[in-house]
């Protein structure tokens, strides 16, 4: 029987590439958009490549019909993808900027999941539940606090939610990319101007610019977002795997060195 696959966040980078690979060898997909002018260009996209098994929707998290009718149709595995990402200093970002993304990283995210994973108990069904969290869900660079603090949420929310749906057969895993360049970094990144001001806070517009676009010219901020959207395509709907998968092979190794290292970190 072929899968059926629920993507938040399909509209655009990994979550649109992803979904159109994963039919592409087969799979029925239910891609949905937070904006509903991104529904009609996808269907489009769709029909013009001959993949009647895709299925667009409009599924805005914050919108809670939107979350009621999703939980209500039928999917193998809900793929969390869509967020937004806030950036700057924390200590001087507005908290009502936290709060947002926080909202619609982790508890809409947790809301949607909530009433699928206990309709599938109900029912007996053996679903999975894939989260993409972030290199930054395992650590944390300055000024992306707010940022990957979600991501570091979601990966405790997934970590329980695998220990405590594993009796009932749900599978749950995470992604982690790295920064890949599809374009979401670096709007994250224009973020902080929005509200950051030179007469107000001691962190300066120009000096924040040009530790982002510092970061952005390295390799490491320019990733060809290709290898992570072939990994997503045979990740998402795998029956086997590792609970975290961290990609590339390289920002793995950091990313354990890191951890280690924070062992003997001194104040």
């Amino acid at each position: 029987m072929t899968k059926t696959i629920l993507i938040t966040g399909a509209g655009s980078g990994f979550g649109k590439a992803a979904a159109i690979g994963m039919a592409q060898n087969g799979l029925t997909i239910i891609a949905t958009t937070q904006v509903s002018s991104q529904v009609t260009p996808l269907r489009e996209e769709a029909a013009k490549l001959g993949l009647r098994n895709v299925r667009v929707e409009r599924l805005d998290l914050t919108d809670p019909y939107d979350i009621g009718q999703a939980q209500r149709w039928d999917f193998d595995v809900l793929w969390n993808n869509a967020g937004m990402g806030e950036a700057g200093p924390v200590w001087e970002i507005p908290v009502d900027l936290v709060r947002r993304n926080f909202e619609v990283n982790v508890f809409l995210p947790l809301e949607l999941t909530q009433g699928v994973v206990r309709r599938w108990v109900s029912e007996g069904k053996k679903g999975k539940v894939v989260f993409t969290s972030s290199m930054g869900g395992l650590f944390t660079p300055a000024n992306w606090g707010t940022y990957v603090s979600t991501k570091h949420a979601l990966e405790s929310i997934a970590e329980a939610l695998q220990q405590e749906l594993l009796a009932h057969g749900i599978k749950v895993q995470t992604i982690n990319p790295g920064a890949y360049y599809t374009g979401y970094n670096e709007t994250m990144a224009d973020n902080p101007f929005r509200w950051l001001d030179d007469t107000k806070h001691v962190t300066k517009r120009a000096d924040l610019r040009k530790s982002f676009d510092d970061f952005f010219a390295t390799p490491e901020g320019r990733m060809d977002p290709q290898d992570m959207i072939n990994r997503m395509i045979e990740i998402v709907p795998s029956d086997d795997g590792k609970f975290r998968n961290v990609v590339p092979k390289t920002i793995e190794d950091m990313l354990r060195q890191h951890q280690l290292q924070a062992w003997d970190r001194r104040i």
